[in-house]
């Protein structure tokens, strides 16, 4: 075995900073996400309560498989936005009936679980991440459909969400609908179009127009039940399959439902896997404060990966970025983790190698971002860092293999697009609480403002107010700042969720675990052309 010799002393001053400046970002983390829990707030979660029905995440519970863990995507999702946190949406994947699944919930307490256009971008990655990976699909739905003030954000995109449960039902990918109270409008084409539906008695409402919009447009009377009700559609209509007591028993009749797929994974689970040689905790104070400061990726791949077991490609060539194989949780994996932050030609044309042996091999891949970009200046632009740059975003963007990146420290310019950044699809994407995200770091952006702004005054005989120009590069830094921390990023839905560094382990084996579910083969071929 290749075991990875650690260097961090966790009785040394530089770690307890680090680790100290660590658990402060987590500590806003947990009351950011916080905001997610409260749902509607404690007047409307006392309303639904008082109605007797369960809350979202617990209705969630319920369905899981006991003690088995749920993980939860896109939590932040709408933070810093006009919306509530989270988005009136739960999504995630968990095990019912030993069937790892796709859960979306509605939550029913904020605004009656109404759609507002970050519900509808949480809505669909939820859908990208169970489709490209085979997950059978749940929802829980309870919702007045559309919240109508944003209706001219929601209408035309939110169109696809029909599309695509009839894609994955096309494609052999369960889907089903479990409705505890409201589905009406466009919401109820979610049961009508899901392969199994289970509604709850004298709760469920499922129509295309209520009775307000029935009498406006025909002139007939009628009551929720007789034109929507759980009991008519299991009796008459035929659209429910399953009529539930209450809710306890609709998700018990879920779970029956899952248990009766016959679903199988594309790929066996592995044996169960040494635990990394390291304790997992250490992993607060790796990263310094300061994302400035260099640090080694490898004290990050020794505390994940099984057994702390590394076998490193290329160790001595493009040494700014670290490429090898691993297991997590008995999964086999290639790594490419960044160490210097810099990315040269010799690292680009080492990982687009990299790159091509795991997709020869059938072997997913895992990127750790902490990289300020691609090496700028006369050398290097001599030297070919476009074409090469070119040659590594090239092999990332023809790849077959499942990817999975950890934004762990910085992730700036097209570095974040050749370790496999949100647009070019890796299958998961997480960040830890020390990430930042941009085009370039603040200082370097606010600095090239004040470069051309001062070319500018030059080239029209201009004097130049040195004054403003601190002015503005504060103001700019303190903006790119901001827009570049893991919350801004993540209420945006541009990753999947910001994560606590000691959980990085298990999610990533939940992940890999929910991959091979479907058939992981890589590109034989088909990449484009690479410049030389």
């Amino acid at each position: 075995m290749t075991v990875l010799a650690s260097a961090l002393d966790p009785a040394s001053t530089e770690y307890a900073a680090h680790r100290e400046a660590m658990l402060a970002k987590l500590a806003e983390l947990d009351t950011e996400q916080a905001k997610a829990l409260e749902g509607g707030g404690e007047k409307y979660v006392a309303r639904h309560r008082d109605r007797g029905k369960l809350l979202v995440r617990e209705r969630i519970e319920l369905l899981l498989d006991p003690d088995t863990p749920f993980l939860e995507l896109s939590p932040l999702a709408a933070w810093g936005s006009e919306y509530p946190v989270g988005a009136s949406m739960v999504t995630g994947i968990g095990v019912v009936a030993g069937v790892e699944c796709l859960i979306t919930a509605n939550d029913p307490t904020v605004r009656g679980g109404a759609s507002n256009p970050w519900t509808l971008k949480k809505a669909f990655r939820a859908h990208e991440i169970g489709y490209a990976n085979r997950l059978p699909s749940i929802h829980l739905v309870e919702s007045g459909g559309a919240d109508l003030p944003s209706q001219k954000e929601i209408f035309i995109p939110g169109g696809a969400l029909f599309k695509h449960l009839t894609q994955s039902s096309a494609a052999g990918i369960p889907t089903i609908a479990v409705v505890f109270g409201n589905s009406t409008a466009g919401g109820a084409y979610v049961p009508g179009l899901c392969d199994h539906v289970i509604m709850v008695k004298e709760r469920a409402k499922v129509f295309l127009g209520g009775p307000p919009l029935v009498r406006m447009a025909t002139g007939e009377e009628s009551d929720d039940e007789s034109l929507g009700g759980a009991e008519m559609h299991a009796r008459t209509s035929g659209l429910a399959d399953h009529l539930a007591e209450d809710e306890r028993d609709a998700l018990r009749r879920t779970r029956r439902v899952v248990s009766r797929l016959n679903w199988r994974k594309a790929h066996p689970d592995p044996a169960p896997a040494e635990p990394p040689k390291y304790d997992p905790d250490e992993l607060l104070g790796v990263v310094p404060g300061d994302l400035r400061t260099p640090f080694d990726p490898r004290e990050v791949i020794a505390r994940v990966v099984d057994a702390s077991d590394f076998d490193e490609f290329k160790p001595l060539y493009g040494t700014s970025l670290v490429t090898g194989w691993a297991a997590l949780h008995g999964y086999p994996v290639g790594i490419l983790a960044n160490a210097q932050g810099v990315l040269f030609s010799a690292e680009s044309q080492k990982a687009a190698q990299f790159i091509q042996l795991a997709n020869q091999r059938d072997i997913p891949l895992l990127f750790l971002h902490n990289t300020t970009g691609y090496m700028v200046g006369k050398e290097y632009e001599q030297g070919g860092i476009i074409k090469h740059g070119a040659m590594m975003i090239n092999a990332v963007s023809n790849s077959k293999v499942p990817h999975l990146s950890v934004l762990v420290g910085a992730s700036y310019g097209a570095g974040h697009y050749g370790m496999c950044g949100r647009a070019y699809d890796p299958r998961f994407l997480f960040a830890w609480p020390s990430a930042k995200s941009a085009v370039m770091g603040p200082q370097q952006l606010a600095g090239v403002l004040s470069i051309v702004a001062r070319q500018s005054a030059a080239a029209k005989g201009r004097p130049y107010d040195d004054e403003a120009d601190a002015a503005l590069r504060a103001m700019v830094e303190q903006q790119i700042e901001s827009e570049s921390l893991p919350m801004f990023l993540s209420g945006r839905l541009y990753d999947d969720g910001v994560i606590d560094p000691r959980d990085t382990r298990t999610i990533l084996g939940i992940c890999l675990s929910a991959l091979h579910t479907a058939p992981v083969e890589g590109a034989r071929g088909g990449f484009g052309v690479f410049r030389m």
